[in-house]
């Protein structure tokens, strides 16, 4: 029997070409006067936000450009101490998900003073943090639909999620524009985090109703738009449409989680600083390739619903054909297929094997039991 489930995601929501400048609009019905802006600092110098910031001349607006790219714990409470004198009602986030994820931490040590003495304790959440406006840059993490803020923690050589329904998002805007000068390799990266996300929250134990109806939509949309992207930037349909699908799978997440890649891709992050959308692309064909055997029926639909020629295919058949072709992507969009580039070697697999079982919350909804040894033969693998 399917155990109860739901989905608690931001209330407004607004998408399309140019939908970055009704940000005046929502602030101006919030009754508030002080803002501060998050925003990576590729996009702010790029100058595609000088109409929006112009737009809220009427507001003091504090502006933080140097959030940093897969920002440590402690880097999140600095940014915390620079701007709490400003007493910001609202924090607009732009930018990937490294931003995002900083501003949920952000909003709600605001609102909780107490919560900055250990931000891996949310029961020191006791109240909503301030308003916020999430404008994602990259189509990939979904951060704006999910209740999850991933930051690292040096003293492990560890990504760590924290998870509360405190992060979710109040208001997101979907505006392509601001994804059109994204380079290739990183619409690579993100796009397949997308990937990642949509199709380890359908195969998740936790997977439900409505995550599968999402990961299921955004898995059509990656397929038929991520390699147009990647081809060409200016591409603002099919900018458009993975912006769309890197949303379908925050939700996804919002209401199942991820799996074994996401467990796996945490180490690499947290020792080895690899950007969390390619570790997750580099495991992607490999941790599918193990759980096959397991999910044969749910790889027949993703496989549909990836487009792929399954008529007169067995199970099993659809389902290798859902690995080759995730092979065959990573190829395509130039994912390295070895961690040796990133000088990890033999001699780090210990060290690696345990951090990534020590992912619980991930591994225990993986469709299949994985053991030590299944880790290090995945691992190991890459190493070859």
């Amino acid at each position: 029997m399917q155990q109860a489930y739901g989905m608690n995601l931001p209330r407004n929501v607004k998408a399309g070409q140019g939908s970055a400048l009704q940000t005046a609009a929502i602030i101006d019905g919030l009754n508030v006067k002080n803002v501060l802006l998050v925003v990576s600092r590729n996009v702010y110098q790029s100058g595609l936000l000088s109409d929006m910031i112009d737009s809220l001349s009427q507001y003091e607006v504090t502006i933080i450009d140097d959030a940093p790219d897969e920002p440590e714990y402690k880097q999140v409470l600095s940014i915390f101490e620079r701007v709490k004198p400003t007493a910001p009602d609202v924090i607009i986030a732009v930018g990937g998900g490294s931003v995002m994820d900083a501003v949920k931490l952000l909003a709600v040590l605001v609102t909780n003073e107490a919560y900055a003495e250990d931000l891996f304790d949310v029961s020191r959440i006791k109240m909503k943090g301030i308003e916020t406006i999430f404008i994602p840059t990259s189509a990939g993490t979904g951060a704006e639909a999910t209740p999850n803020a991933i930051v690292v923690v040096p003293e492990k050589e560890l990504k760590v999620g924290i998870v509360s329904p405190y992060f979710v998002p109040d208001n997101v805007i979907l505006d392509p524009v601001l994804t059109k000068t994204m380079p290739p390799q990183v619409t690579a990266a993100t796009g397949l985090d997308a990937f990642c996300h949509c199709i380890e929250c359908f195969i998740s134990k936790k997977g439900n109703p409505f995550s599968d109806l999402f990961a299921l939509k955004g898995i059509q949309l990656i397929a038929q738009n991520l390699v147009k992207a990647h081809t060409n930037g200016e591409d603002l349909v099919a900018r458009e449409n993975m912006l769309l699908a890197a949303y379908y799978g925050g939700m996804s997440i919002a209401s199942s989680s991820t799996v074994a890649i996401h467990a796996l891709s945490y180490p690499l992050g947290g020792k080895y600083r690899i950007p969390h959308g390619v570790s997750n692309a580099i495991l992607l064909p490999h941790v599918i390739d193990f759980n096959q055997d397991h999910i044969q029926k749910p790889l027949r639909q993703v496989a549909s619903a990836m487009g792929l020629e399954i008529d007169g295919k067995n199970d099993a058949e659809a389902g290798q054909m859902v690995v080759e072709e995730l092979y065959r992507l990573n190829h395509v969009l130039q994912i390295p297929a070895d961690l040796g580039r990133y000088g990890i070697t033999e001699g780090d697999l210990d060290e690696l094997v345990e951090n990534a079982a020590g992912v619980t919350r991930l591994l225990d909804n993986n469709p299949k039991p994985m053991s030590h040894e299944d880790i290090r033969r995945i691992y190991q693998k890459l190493l070859t």
